[in-house]
């Protein structure tokens, strides 16, 4: 990987939330103690399906990656793949490495909120599916400021957002497509919009996908 976790100490721009102060949840904990009802035992339906007709290839990271599932179908794709997926708990990162490798995938322990300056602009995409809806909503412009750092300049983000969730409180965290294109218009392009097929069992209906690109800074004379 062209990004390295390991190649500099995190930082943290000026005024941005950090998930580990404002998230209740202790991911480290809920791993350890297996009590982890959001793994199906298999990728996210809404990704397997846009894989059947659009290849995502390059760089790409996987926020949130938990047992590595989203990971591991994006790395069978064979050549011309490279995939990180990135968790905070290391019992995730050391479940996912358990799993057979399916082809060019690797994982990393660390914060999407507090990366290196080594991993900005370093990626092709960035695939969502379980980090947006886990942290909390307050620490949503954030995120997509982080998701904008790392992905190269025209770099895509493919995500599958979780809309209503049946419980009354997250995590996960439901979304309006309104509060989607509030957050990500001036910074992300939509190119693609739509409701998967299949989904998860209690998913049905609640989600939808996207494909944006990173809007090109213009740089005054």
């Amino acid at each position: 990987m062209n990004a390295n976790i390991n190649s500099a100490s995190p930082s943290e721009p000026p005024g941005s939330a950090s998930s580990q102060n404002l998230d209740p949840v202790n991911w480290e904990e809920r791993y350890r103690a297996g009590d982890t009802p959001w793994d199906e035992g298999y990728a996210a339906p809404g990704l397997t399906e846009f894989l059947e007709r659009h290849p995502i290839l390059g760089e790409i990271l996987v926020p949130g990656s938990g047992p590595g599932h989203d990971v591991r179908a994006l790395a069978a794709q064979g050549k011309g793949v490279r995939v990180l997926g990135l968790d905070l708990s290391p019992t995730a990162v050391r479940l996912a490495e358990s799993f057979p490798r399916a082809g060019g995938e690797a994982y990393e322990v660390g914060d999407l909120f507090h990366l290196p300056p080594s991993w900005s602009e370093g990626f092709d995409w960035v695939v969502e599916h379980t980090c947006f809806c886990a942290i909390p909503p307050e620490a949503r412009a954030d995120y997509v400021r982080a998701i904008e750092r790392v992905l190269k300049p025209g770099g895509r983000y493919f995500a599958v957002f979780y809309l209503n969730p049946a419980a009354p409180k997250g995590p996960p965290h439901g979304v309006s497509r309104e509060e989607i294109d509030h957050l990500f218009h001036a910074r992300f392009r939509l190119l693609e919009e739509w409701r998967p097929v299949g989904a998860f069992e209690g998913r049905e209906g609640r989600e939808l996908c996207q494909v944006r690109q990173k809007v090109e800074k213009t740089v005054s004379p």
